[in-house]
């Protein structure tokens, strides 16, 4: 038997992305068996109305992990969901989800996913139960099987005693809940979450985050979620990779990355700011970066406690008034800090139109870089 027979013969979601070429010896074909990576992107790439939405992007996601994709509004987040799961036509580059190819296979990769939007999708006018049956008879269940299993998601997101009732009564945080129990219906291979805690208040966020870790161990289902929240990102993934303008600019286990910057952070909050505190504080060996974001000083030091008289003192010397220091270690936000420059959390407040001021602006660079 040829390499081709011996990989189309292996189930297509234990295949790895690329068939063997060659002879076909013990250790190549063990290789292929295994497939470690769920979700592959190569260079892909998806344009509205010219504008790069999504830029030459390419991530590897391990089965059975919890991945992140953190970034603020805007950032690409949604519209490469949507192209992994068929729901938009890839531009450029190639996309893999269980070894199906997006482009070519798209049947095969909607049966492989399960997906819950960042906007509700629920009919309120069901109940939680009548939900679920109509999303298994979509993917086709028997009625034995849909019994079976919708009695399943409604224990592993405790909607069971509510599963009578219209949705329309549940709260905002049962009614994610039932959209997640409904993308878990059919056994996807791997369940796509876009904001999954969006618009919920804390304690509720906290609660959806149990259910996603649970579900992850007791389903055994590879789950790729997008969040603008970094307490989220950093709690729940295994693997986060840093979104910006359609491009991944950082990508590591949330300690890593936390870890890369070295140090502590000490923030000074100034009433009278000039260039010419930054410019002295990069000069002290102790300082590995320093960025200015609204009249707020970001440094990364070493051994924080002990520098900060330094600085206070540096800062009183070329008298600029401190009004307030606070010490810290590192976030995801100062990860995002340090490669862009600019805070998730203000990247949030920006109204559209200074939005589509900054992705103009990027386009242009990009133009220039071409």
């Amino acid at each position: 038997m040829d390499t081709q027979a011996v990989y189309l013969s292996i189930p297509p979601g234990d295949r790895s992305i690329e068939p063997i070429k060659g002879e076909c010896d013990k250790v190549k074909l063990f290789k292929m068996i295994k497939m470690e990576w769920i979700v592959e992107t190569f260079d892909l790439t998806r344009r509205f109305n010219g504008l790069i939405a999504v830029d030459s992007l390419s991530i590897k996601v391990k089965k059975g992990e919890i991945f992140g994709l953190l970034g603020p509004n805007g950032a690409g987040k949604t519209t490469l969901i949507n192209c992994l799961s068929t729901l938009l036509k890839i531009d450029e580059g190639r996309a893999f989800v269980n070894g199906f190819d997006v482009m070519k296979e798209p049947s095969m990769v909607r049966k492989s996913i399960g997906l819950v939007f960042q906007d509700p999708s629920l009919d309120t006018k069901l109940t939680g139960k009548e939900n679920l049956e109509m999303h298994a008879r979509l993917y086709g269940m028997s009625k034995e099987k849909r019994k079976e299993r919708v009695n399943e998601v409604l224990q592993l997101v405790e909607l069971e005693d509510r599963a009578s009732d219209l949705v329309e009564t549940y709260s905002g945080g049962m009614r994610r809940r039932l959209e997640i129990a409904r993308g878990l219906m059919h056994f996807p291979k791997v369940l796509f979450l876009d904001e999954p805690t969006l618009g919920l208040d804390p304690q509720t966020r906290e609660h959806i985050w149990t259910y996603i870790k649970k579900l992850n161990e007791v389903e055994d289902v590879t789950i790729l979620l997008t969040t603008h929240y970094m307490e989220e990102a950093d709690h729940l993934c295994n693997r986060v990779a840093i979104i910006d303008l359609g491009k991944i600019i950082a990508l590591d286990t949330p300690e890593n990355l936390k870890n890369s910057l070295g140090g502590d952070v000490v923030r000074l909050n100034v009433n009278n700011y000039s260039e010419n505190l930054v410019n002295k504080v990069k000069e002290l060996e102790f300082v590995k970066d320093a960025k200015n974001f609204d009249k707020t000083l970001t440094l990364t030091v070493e051994y924080g406690e002990r520098v900060i008289p330094k600085i206070l003192d540096l800062a009183n010397s070329i008298n600029v008034e401190v009004e307030s220091v606070s010490l810290q270690k590192p976030t995801l936000n100062d990860v995002f800090l340090s490669y862009t420059g600019r805070s998730i959390r203000e990247e949030e407040k920006l109204n559209g139109k200074d939005r589509l001021k900054m992705w103009g602006r990027m386009r242009m660079l990009r133009r220039g870089r071409k």
